[in-house]
């Protein structure tokens, strides 16, 4: 292995085809790194088999159900997040 690699002449993902097609893909979407509680999670996997949609699916549309009914009103917290996906939570079984 060498101490130093030369990447000078690499592509970017938009030079390669299917890098570029995924990312297209996205439809405006972000991968990110994000932590819950194992219990709210469980909670969203089982919510998603009873729906038939994918968990994450579930959580967007959580968050964005809260956003929308915050318009003007303070910036989400972690408290009112995890009281939100709570009760959605609840509501959904």
């Amino acid at each position: 292995m060498r101490d130093e690699y030369d990447f000078s002449k690499a592509k970017g993902s938009g030079d390669i085809p299917h890098l570029a097609r995924l990312r297209s893909e996205a439809n405006g979407k972000t991968r990110i790194t994000i932590m819950l509680d194992n219990d709210v999670l469980a909670s969203f996997r089982k919510w998603a088999d009873v729906e038939g949609l994918g968990y994450q699916t579930l959580i967007n549309q959580t968050l964005r159900a809260n956003i929308g009914s915050n318009t003007g009103s303070r910036p989400l917290d972690e408290q009112t997040l995890r009281r939100v996906i709570r009760e959605e939570m609840s509501a959904g079984t």
